[in-house]
């Protein structure tokens, strides 16, 4: 995967990878891999994609009234009948 060095391009996959909560590179990929799905090779068509998947990921988080980080810190809450549970050697 060559460097593309658009700016535009990169704020669009840098909000993506910050909505999604992955790194840039990671959602730059997810955005190579749909566009060569589409056959697709252009950089317009890969900012098209990658704003499509940018705005159906902030829709979904929307739908669901939580946001990636937040149903993460949700899972690592304690149950109350394990919060007072320690494990020793």
């Amino acid at each position: 995967m060559p460097l593309i060095e658009d700016h535009h391009y990169l704020k669009i996959c840098a909000q993506l990878a910050s909505s999604l909560s992955i790194s840039i590179a990671a959602a730059r990929r997810k955005v190579e891999v749909a566009a060569a799905k589409e056959g697709k090779k252009d950089l317009q068509s890969r900012k098209e994609i990658a704003q499509k998947i940018l705005e159906q990921t902030l829709n979904e988080d929307k739908n669901q009234s939580k946001t990636a980080s937040s149903s993460f810190d949700e899972l690592l809450k304690a149950l109350k009948e394990e919060e007072n549970f320690m494990l020793e050697d």
